[in-house]
């Protein structure tokens, strides 16, 4: 089976690794290159703490299952951290919300407890103790996160098809009810028994192409980088003002959600944050790991985030173009290696309706 895969970042990578594994003769295409978009710039925390509804608590779940399954599976494996996540609230609504996860997580299977401050101070030495609450602070333990693109580089090597970078699909021949080729931007024609829209961001610019509305609510997000740190920082932290994790080589990387309202594109389309929300996160950061004052901002990333207008992931088959496939959702990091293999599956002829059809894009 020939199989046009639109997309390099985790999806795609995910998709086109189970493809091959399977046998297929898979080609994977990219207007840019391997985690150029969206797998570039993200805050990559796998977890699936406070998700919503049922059915996608558990694809997470088992996306998390299948990140641990694979880098054990994978001799010098080093792109999987999973080192936990931490969690507070910073004012009354804050602590309740929390409350209010911790319990419905409990009641899933979750694993989650409370910790004191001593006990957090022992997990994380170089936090300054005043900024912690004496208790009520969260632990998901089996949390944590990913290096993006070393986990795609080890996907890709593992196809031993072909590999097209810098070379956007511009049309796709449908016929009958059928995909039967992909046009890239380079005047290339690929035949096609399936495709899969892995494209991330541009995903409904690509269905599009065959004919099909995607209806998404994509939106950007703003990262900062240290400089390499002398900080112990061992697991995802997310505290009132400042969200960040460790980075690989020292650094650490910080973010906010008010930095992602700061995020501006000009007219040109020029992407830029602004300076003063940037301090603050910093300062935030600085206040709770004073050692971070050593450091400096390294560089400041946009990553725009892949969100179908319901929240919810859509993967799979497309009802009346049944060799048109879907893999694009917020948490790629996290669902990516689980809902790839489920949509490849799919691609080669297996029966995953119980999974996926919460999923399908029929709903919109």
């Amino acid at each position: 089976m020939r199989v046009v895969v639109v997309g390099a970042g985790v999806y795609g990578a995910a998709v086109a690794a189970e493809l091959a594994r399977r046998g297929a003769d898979v080609t994977v295409v990219d207007g840019g290159f391997p985690a150029g978009g969206t797998s570039g710039a993200t805050y990559s925390w796998t977890n699936s703490s406070g998700k919503q509804p049922r059915s996608y608590h558990d694809l997470n779940v088992a996306g998390m299952k299948a990140h641990r399954r694979l880098a054990r599976g994978v001799p010098g494996s080093d792109w999987y951290h999973e080192g936990g996540n931490l969690e507070w609230g910073g004012d009354d609504s804050e602590r309740e919300r929390l409350q209010r996860k911790v319990k419905t997580m409990l009641g899933y299977g979750y694993e989650a407890r409370w910790l004191k401050r001593e006990e957090v101070l022992r997990l994380e030495p170089d936090v300054n103790p005043a900024e912690l609450p004496a208790d009520e602070i969260a632990y998901f333990p089996a949390e944590g996160w990913i290096e993006p693109t070393r986990l795609i580089g080890h996907l890709l090597s593992t196809v031993d098809g072909q590999r097209m970078w810098g070379d956007a699909v511009t049309d796709i021949e449908v016929s009958g009810d059928l995909v039967h080729s992909v046009q890239l931007a380079s005047g290339r024609r690929l035949p096609a028994d399936a495709m899969v829209n892995c494209a991330g961001p541009q995903a409904a610019d690509v269905a599009m192409l065959a004919g099909l509305d995607l209806p998404m609510d994509n939106k950007r997000g703003a990262l900062i980088y240290t400089s390499p740190v002398a900080v112990s920082v061992a697991r995802v932290v997310h505290a009132p003002r400042v969200q960040l994790r460790p980075d690989g080589a020292g650094r650490l990387l910080l973010k906010s959600f008010e930095i992602d309202d700061s995020v501006q594109v000009s007219d040109t389309g020029e992407i830029s944050v602004e300076q003063a929300a940037v301090d603050k996160v910093v300062e935030a950061g600085c206040a709770l790991y004073p050692g971070i004052r050593t450091g400096s901002v390294e560089s400041v990333r946009v990553g725009e985030r892949p969100i179908p207008a319901d929240g919810l992931p859509v993967l799979g088959r497309v009802p009346g173009l049944p060799n048109f496939h879907f893999a694009v959702s917020h948490s790629g990091a996290t669902l990516s290696l689980h809902a790839g293999a489920l949509v490849a599956a799919e691609v080669m002829g297996e029966d995953h309706d119980q999974e996926l059809a919460p999923f399908r894009f029929e709903r919109f």
